[in-house]
């Protein structure tokens, strides 16, 4: 049992990976619009690997949550479609706080905020097509909508 116990006492965070087509489009979407910060990023060091001078890779923070996005490059496109099939949970205080806040900043959500599993959901999706959803608890009926 000891490997178990050293195991879960060594992990400390999951931090989605996303790869992305257009940094600055999705950099407007994390920071103008969903209140992310950047930590870390990088630029290449070599001409031929950054001929823009653009940030290619980069760590993004919410709260105590993060995710990393790297663009690919023009020359290698990924090759196949980006965000199908991914969906990210951020569990909040409160969800609907920030549903308020990211349509102050033009953010569109996939559909009204709704109960499901006991948690307020406010699902937004990136400019790649990845899910994204903001969760809190909530005693509210399961399926309701947010009224506005």
């Amino acid at each position: 049992m000891t490997v178990a116990s050293t195991t879960s006492a060594n992990v400390k965070q999951a931090v989605p990976f996303f790869g992305v087509t257009n940094m600055e489009a999705s950099l407007r979407f994390y920071f103008d619009g969903l209140g992310f910060k950047m930590k870390h990023w990088w630029l290449p060091n070599r001409e031929e690997d950054n001929p823009d001078g653009r940030i290619r890779w980069c760590w993004l923070e919410l709260g105590e949550a993060a995710i990393m996005l790297q663009e690919s490059l023009p020359e290698r496109p990924p090759k196949e479609k980006l965000g199908a099939g991914t969906s990210v949970c951020f569990m909040c205080e409160d969800a609907l706080a920030l549903y308020r806040e990211f349509k102050s900043h033009g953010i569109q959500t996939r559909q009204r905020p709704f109960v499901g599993n006991r948690l307020w959901v406010v699902p937004v999706t990136d400019p790649d097509g990845y899910r994204i959803n903001f969760e809190s608890p909530t005693d509210a009926p399961e399926e309701s909508e947010l009224a506005e």
